[in-house]
């Protein structure tokens, strides 16, 4: 049996949980992202490994967690959403991976953050300098992949992935920005969020399905799918940088609110026009470090603003528009049933 049939069959025979699903998608993955990754000159290689959990500090072999594989997962689902297999999306997987994880890299010498997926980010361990090198080196060999492929939609795809690069910077570059700013709205709060987040969920989704063939209006339609259910997920992962748990999320608690990030629930909070808000403006003007006490304090106050309820509803809200939109495009349903139990799992506040 062929490595297509193989991988569709599977995905028809056999009832999967979400992260069942997450972890079949590592295991189809990962060889091709570990064949792509050797092809870094050595000193990027390392980091990027190390980034990734495979290996430790020094290079020698390691089991550290290398992320959920959401995205490769919806690349891989949606090429079966629309009739394809899995198995020809897994270089549009391989692709999108890495551009995750050059922002990664990058997100974190901007932050400032010591901590990523429960052990020291890469900056930490080998300086500023290679680490954005290793980002860089990470989008470039992104687009290699793709070429690579000869596959017809190649061309197109780097297209694509081009345009959800450039969003997901200009996203980044808003949310940099809002830290030096005490007016910041919800709309372009929610502008620069859809650009951070949805740009690269909805491209993920889209490349699999223009792999597996897809007219425009399907590839469209998974584009949407993946736009809004990223956008469900930086609400989630935004409530999760202020009130999750260490061991859950990998950073510090209140991470978020000590570097004063102008995350969706935080601003809802800042102009909601509420005493609350008048407090937690005069926190995160603060130019002092916040102590625990304080960090606390502000994390009540977005409560008290309708912060964080405004962002479990929005979350829930953009979750049932993107199901809405895979809906339209009439999916295979064992795929439809896993690409749901996919995007309820990364909608939870407690994952």
């Amino acid at each position: 049996m062929s490595t297509s049939a193989m991988s569709q069959g599977a995905s028809t025979t056999e009832e999967r949980s979400a992260r069942d699903v997450l972890a079949w998608s590592r295991e189809l993955v990962e060889p091709a992202l570990r064949e792509a990754i050797d092809a870094l000159p050595a000193s990027m290689r390392r980091i990027a490994g190390y980034h990734l959990g495979w290996w430790d500090a020094d290079g020698a072999p390691d089991h550290g967690d290398g992320g959920k594989a959401l995205r490769p997962a919806l690349v891989l689902l949606a090429a079966e959403a629309v009739g394809g297999s899995s198995a020809d999306a897994v270089p549009a997987a391989v692709a999108v991976e890495l551009v995750h994880n050059f922002s990664l890299l990058h997100d974190d010498v901007m932050d400032g953050d010591a901590t990523r997926r429960h052990r020291a980010t890469a900056w930490t361990v080998y300086g500023v300098g290679p680490a954005i090198l290793a980002g860089d080196a990470l989008v470039t060999l992104a687009f290699d992949v793709l070429a690579a492929t000869g596959h017809p939609v190649a061309q197109g795809a780097m297209r694509m992935l081009s345009t959800a690069v450039l969003d997901l910077v200009d996203g980044q570059s808003a949310d940099m920005g809002f830290e030096d700013r005490s007016d910041v709205g919800i709309g372009e709060c929610v502008s620069m969020a859809d650009g951070k987040t949805g740009a690269l969920l909805g491209c993920a989704c889209a490349l699999g399905a223009s792999f597996a063939g897809a007219d425009a209006e399907k590839v469209a339609r998974m584009r949407n799918f993946g736009s809004r259910l990223g956008l469900a997920f930086q609400h989630v992962d935004d409530l999760l940088g202020i009130w999750g748990e260490p061991a859950v999320t990998g950073k510090p608690v209140y991470s978020d609110l000590s570097n004063r990030k102008k995350s969706l629930p935080v601003v809802a909070a800042l102009t909601s026009r509420t005493a609350a808000a008048e407090e937690l403006g005069v926190l995160y003007r603060r130019a002092d470090a916040l102590t625990e006490t304080e960090l606390a304090r502000a994390a009540e106050l977005i409560d008290l603003a309708g912060g964080r309820a405004w962002s479990q509803a929005q979350a829930d809200e953009l979750l049932k528009g993107a199901l809405g939109e895979m809906a339209m495009v009439e999916p295979s349903p064992r795929a439809a049933l896993e690409l749901g139990l996919i995007a309820r799992l990364v909608t939870r506040r407690d994952h």
